[in-house]
């Protein structure tokens, strides 16, 4: 096999590389692979840092209060007459023939999400499916901060368990790992290996769902990675796994990069890891036609090429919201937060091209593909009831602002094992041979068979999975 793709690699550069152009070619590459290697070694940790992030001056008359408080969700009537009035009150527009999803939320079809929100979706039948999860709240940096704490249900005598704390990401909540969690705290009733379970921790990242929102600007991840370091302590846990996908992979890589002490291993299933300068370029033109020389697999090639084809298109396409958030998120969440339509709209539409690029192309946005109209409306009432989209977005101000792409862990590594799960629809592919220079102890990178950016939410059995056999190769079970 490895002989046939040599050969097959060969000809395809001798078929589009001038032989003049190989020796020069392969001494900038061999540059480049130099920067590479040698990028990310200046810092080996990163300053873990302090912040106070309620209102006023930090309290210095007492400690901190560290009690850890059960929390209910609760589902009040004044909340659900509110939202139908403003559901009754949607101000709707005339669709465009066949636009579908290709000018964002198809308006049309938002009719129909409105009638099924207003009249069938029941607010208090998912508020009991959310509170069938431990919910508690405790005061880190002068922030009251939501998590669940789910503890595994059957064990054999004598049997461990990993403690794994998951972070989301935006739009999101930590409601996306609701469908992920059995798998993950009572895997023998699921078809997984019974030997590997879970304890399984979900904050809400400040300023998202339950967990208060900063009352000062300057809360990056950096802060979001130290809360939660913070917070794993509390519960009693010195060693600990992470999971994380969108924000969620940035706050758990940096918290690794604060504490790989503690990390016991870090799995992802969104990295955006790519070469730069001339290294990058070598590497695309390259691995385009000779991937073997770049150090590419052929389904590599599948990932990245037809993304890159289109890659201005799509950036332009794809990341407005990234743009306006990273901006001036009050202005936007000032709209999102007096209307309900508007939100779902805002929300919804990422969970249709974030899962699939192709389902742009359907009037329904696919949404029910993968989702339950429930499951998608459950998320955008954690928002909605909680008035957290004004803080959700400012996230994206704090982290953009402030060099986002020069922050001190950019040029330092990550040790800690470990694992990556790389789903095809995911937006951008980071292959093994680009994770390697920033993640320098993979122990196991899975070419998913099929999966977008929501990973827990959309495909739970395949990620549980994943995250077993990363934890079984760290632990060697």
């Amino acid at each position: 096999m490895w002989r046939q793709l040599l050969e097959d690699g060969r000809s395809a550069f001798n078929d589009h590389w001038p032989h003049s152009l190989l020796i020069p070619a392969t001494v900038g590459l061999g540059g480049a692979l130099l920067c590479w290697k040698l990028n990310g070694r200046n810092i080996k940790t990163l300053e873990l840092g302090e912040g106070w992030w309620g209102p006023g001056e930090k309290p210095h008359t007492h400690g901190e209060d560290t009690r850890v408080r059960p929390f209910v969700v609760e589902a009040s009537e004044s909340d659900i007459e509110d939202l139908h009035r403003r559901l009754d009150g949607t101000r709707f527009f005339s669709p465009l023939e066949d636009s579908r999803f290709h000018y964002g939320f198809n308006s049309a079809h938002l009719r129909t999400l409105i009638s099924y929100w207003r009249n069938k979706y029941d607010w208090k039948k998912q508020v009991k499916i959310l509170n069938k999860y431990p919910h508690f709240k405790t005061t880190i940096e002068g922030l009251d901060v939501h998590f669940i704490h789910v503890k595994p249900t059957h064990l054999n005598p004598g049997q461990k368990v990993y403690p794994l704390l998951m972070v989301h990401g935006w739009p999101g909540s930590f409601y996306e790992f609701y469908h992920i969690l059995p798998l993950l705290t009572d895997p023998g009733n699921h078809g997984l290996n019974p030997n590997i379970a879970f304890e399984v921790i979900c904050p809400s990242i400040p300023g998202y769902g339950f967990s208060e929102a900063p009352s000062k600007t300057g809360f990056t991840a950096f802060a979001a990675a130290r809360i939660f370091y913070k917070l794993m302590l509390r519960l009693g846990f010195n060693e600990f796994y992470l999971q994380g996908g969108d924000w969620g992979s940035r706050i758990t890589c940096l918290l690794s990069q604060m504490k790989s002490e503690s990390v016991k291993g870090l799995h992802l299933n969104f990295v955006m890891q790519m070469p730069g300068g001339l290294g990058w370029m070598m590497s695309l033109l390259i691995g385009r036609y000779a991937p073997w020389l770049v150090g590419l697999t052929r389904e590599d090639v599948k990932r990245i090429y037809p993304f890159m084809e289109k890659n201005v298109f799509t950036t332009l396409r794809e990341t407005g919201y990234l743009h306006l958030q990273a901006t001036k998120p009050d202005t936007i969440g000032s709209a999102l937060n007096d209307s309900p339509a508007g939100l779902a709209a805002y929300i919804l539409e990422k969970f249709s091209t974030a899962t699939d690029m192709s389902f742009q192309d359907l009037e329904d946005g696919g949404l029910d593909r993968k989702f339950s109209l429930d499951d998608l409306l459950t998320n955008v009432m954690i928002y909605w009831i909680t008035g957290a989209i004004s803080s959700s977005v400012r996230f994206y101000k704090e982290n953009f602002t402030r060099n986002f792409n020069n922050t001190p862990d950019i040029k330092m590594a990550i040790s800690v094992p470990t694992g990556i799960a790389a789903f095809p629809c995911e937006m951008a592919h980071a292959p093994p041979v680009w994770a390697k220079q920033k993640f320098h102890n993979i122990v196991s990178y899975t070419y998913m068979p099929r999966g977008g950016h929501f990973a827990a939410f959309e495909e739970p059995e395949l990620l549980a999975q994943d995250i077993q056999n990363f934890v079984s190769k760290v632990e060697k079970i």
